[in-house]
């Protein structure tokens, strides 16, 4: 069988990184960067409301949302694509607090949150089932429910159910006053 030109028949053989600079010579340091192409933000990314959280391939999260579909414990009358979109918000939100992409634990986090495993009180389902309604379409309905839950709640445990219910208590209040 013929061999490739480029391919060394030994490993020996095999070209080595080594710098082709003569002896004594290094080179340079590199230089520190600044923004300065357009589109480049100076001073970071922005924050606020309704301005979301970047992260590495965060829109992951939805496909990742679709998967647990057939999981949620919905209300009467509430929408599975509301509920999905608002669950995949939350858990992009959560992936991008560690810096990486979202994965199942997030979503799993985001429902339990949301109260959407069945193990949620009555009187804050039926605040979910009105907080949620169009959340499919109306991105600041999201980000109101999104931007409400706190950074240190989403990157807790997933087994830490105790404090649940003083989140969802918040959430109720941050989403009203807001």
């Amino acid at each position: 069988m013929p061999t490739d030109p480029f391919v060394a028949p030994h490993l020996e053989d095999a070209p080595r990184q080594a710098p082709n600079l003569a002896p004594g010579v290094r080179y340079p340091p590199a230089k520190s960067w600044r923004a300065s192409r357009p589109g480049d933000l100076e001073a970071g990314q922005p924050t606020g409301a309704l301005l979301g959280r970047p992260g590495p391939n965060v829109g992951y999260a939805l496909t990742l949302a679709e998967r647990a579909r057939d999981r949620l414990v919905l209300a009467g009358h509430e929408s599975a694509d509301d509920a999905l979109a608002v669950v995949g918000e939350v858990a992009m939100k959560r992936a991008s607090s560690f810096g990486r992409a979202p994965v199942m634990t997030d979503i799993d986090v985001a429902c339990s949150l949301l109260g959407y495993k069945g193990e949620v009180d009555p009187a804050f389902c039926e605040w979910r089932v009105r907080a949620v309604h169009g959340a499919h379409h109306e991105y600041d309905v999201r980000r109101a429910i999104v931007d409400a839950a706190p950074d240190a709640v989403l990157r807790m445990p997933p087994q830490v159910a105790p404090l649940l219910v003083e989140f969802r208590t918040q959430l109720r209040r941050s989403v009203e006053d807001g």
